[in-house]
């Protein structure tokens, strides 16, 4: 299957992501729901980072593998929503550019494990959805409603 149509839909579930990040004022996003969690802003940041650590790092070598995105430097929802965006319009391009063959292509972690560029990219989709979840979680308890999919 053609990589575009495959991956295809990342881009809706990046659109709930970021109209989420308008459902938490200013001040939710310094909210930690528990002592030992991420600030709100902190998980979303964590999507685009894993996004651009695993794609942009790892795979194409564009980014720095050292990458890190804190609220110190993306300290609004604006600011937030605009890293997301552009986290994944890079990676939208770099995947409109693949062809099926190409998901195959092998990557060594710094770890050493070996992974297929499809396994790396099914990774950040479900990193995603997986945080996507725990934010749209984190809204019910605020007292608001979460995403419905």
């Amino acid at each position: 299957m053609d990589p575009n149509e495959l991956f295809y839909p990342w881009k809706e579930v990046r659109k709930d992501l970021i109209r989420m990040v308008a459902w938490f004022s200013e001040e939710d996003l310094f909210f930690k729901p528990a002592p030992n969690c991420w600030l709100v802003g902190e998980t979303f940041l964590h999507i685009a980072e894993c996004e651009d650590y695993w794609i942009h790092a790892m795979v194409r070598k564009e980014l720095p593998l050292d990458l890190h995105y804190d609220m110190g430097q993306y300290p609004s929802g604006r600011a937030i929503r605009k890293r997301l965006e552009l986290s994944h319009e890079r990676s939208m391009q770099f995947i409109e550019g693949l062809k099926q063959p190409d998901l195959a292509w092998r990557f060594t972690t710094p770890a050493g494990e070996t992974l297929t560029l499809y396994e790396i990219l099914w990774h950040v989709i479900e990193h995603e959805v997986h945080h996507r979840g725990e934010l749209s979680l984190i809204l019910g308890l605020l007292g608001r409603k979460g995403l419905d999919v």
